[in-house]
């Protein structure tokens, strides 16, 4: 935290400094700044900026479109709720790769872009405009609009017809775009396969894939830009600033332990109905109370994420389908020990059919559902007709 506080304190005091006019000299020039994925959640996907350097009139500026106010009391809760403003920051350069390089241990890649000086010119009054406070401010959306996306649109903007990206987007959807930058990390895998919905499961075009900063990277590898007549690669020179010795791109895929840990539950739960079943005695309701409720809760923050939320990709969540909010109320009712009433058994019924219609064909709907899932919502269709049966 203290480190993050120092950015954001560099930062804040460079942006009156670049307010003021910049009478570039011929030897400005602009570059495309990468900051590789880092082990901070916030860092997980990598990082963009546009470096300015003009030594002859003293400037080396990094124009940040990933700033937020993390000292807000209300960052989680505007966070959660999809109401996130980010706002364009100007730092010195030098001191926010130090930050970069010695408090994070991130590579640092530049690509200088090929641009005439009338070009760099308005590129950069450009982003001197958008630097003023009452400006700089915007929605952020993960996928949608970000420190990656605002690049890109900065160049279409500036550039025009004189910019052309050539590039393909990758034959994948958004939800597996993402995977490799959290393979490391099974859990918060799973937790995007459990809160992002149907709308992730389509692959971006080439201009949205842009919105990872790997992706705007290669995009601005494969761009030609018009010089005079002339179509010429965007990207001139790149430089490697900082890579640390044996550092991988993206992290190494780590053991699978949810969907191990799926499957041991299910096969325990699935054991203790058999014996049950075979003595002719209910197994503990507690036990379905804790399924049932924990169920519920999750079926409850992922309709909230729906209906309640600002955010897009969070609709049409197919894990709705076996995470029903109404099993909060079978919970208390298991955890009271009432018999289920002829309400509760038809709802019970038509739950199960669809959890297991679901289950079955895990792998085949429009969603991608993750494999640790799929043993849970097997367990509640077994336990959900034991409940029946009594």
């Amino acid at each position: 935290m203290r480190g993050k506080l120092l950015l954001l304190l560099l930062m804040l005091t460079a942006a009156p400094a670049a307010s003021r006019p910049l009478p570039l000299s011929d030897s400005a020039r602009v570059a495309l700044v990468t900051i590789l994925p880092g082990r901070a959640l916030y860092a997980a996907f990598g990082h963009s900026a546009l470096r300015v350097y003009d030594p002859v009139q003293g400037i080396d500026w990094l124009f940040n479109y990933g700033t937020f106010d993390f000292s807000d009391p209300w960052f989680i809760p505007r966070f959660v709720y999809g109401q996130l403003d980010y706002f364009l920051s100007v730092s010195d350069y030098a001191r926010s790769v130090r930050f970069y390089r010695e408090v994070e241990g991130r590579p640092i890649v530049e690509q200088w872009l090929n641009l005439t000086p009338a070009q760099r010119d308005t590129l950069v009054a450009f982003l001197m405009w958008n630097a003023r406070p009452e400006n700089r401010t915007y929605r952020y959306d993960f996928l949608f609009d970000n420190c990656s996306t605002r690049i890109r649109d900065v160049l279409e903007r500036t550039l025009g017809d004189a910019l052309r990206f050539t590039h393909r987007a990758p034959d994948a959807t958004f939800r597996r775009l993402l995977d490799p930058y959290v393979a490391d990390r099974p859990l918060l895998q799973l937790g995007f396969y459990l809160t992002l919905g149907q709308r992730v499961d389509r692959p971006p075009t080439a201009r949205a894939v842009m919105f990872l900063p790997l992706e705007l990277k290669a995009a601005f590898d494969q761009a030609r830009v018009r010089r005079d007549t002339a179509w010429l690669p965007l990207v001139a020179r790149t430089d490697t600033v900082f890579w640390p010795a044996g550092h991988r791109p993206l992290p190494e895929p780590a053991w699978p332990w949810p969907t191990v840990l799926g499957w041991l539950l299910f096969a325990l739960g699935a054991g203790a109905t058999l014996v049950a079943w075979r003595r002719g005695r209910p197994t503990t309701t507690r036990l379905d109370a804790l399924l049932f409720g924990l169920v519920g809760l999750v079926g409850l923050l992922l309709l909230l994420l729906w209906v309640a939320t600002l955010h897009t990709v969070t609709a049409w969540n197919w894990n709705l389908l076996w995470a029903w909010p109404p099993h909060l109320v079978v919970a208390v009712r298991l955890w009271r020990r009432r018999p289920p009433t002829r309400r509760e058994r038809v709802y019970l019924l038509a739950t199960g059919l669809l959890t297991l219609l679901l289950a079955l064909g895990w792998f085949f709907w429009p969603q991608e559902l993750h494999p640790a899932l799929q043993p849970i919502a097997l367990l509640l269709v077994v336990r959900t007709a034991a409940r029946i049966a009594r």
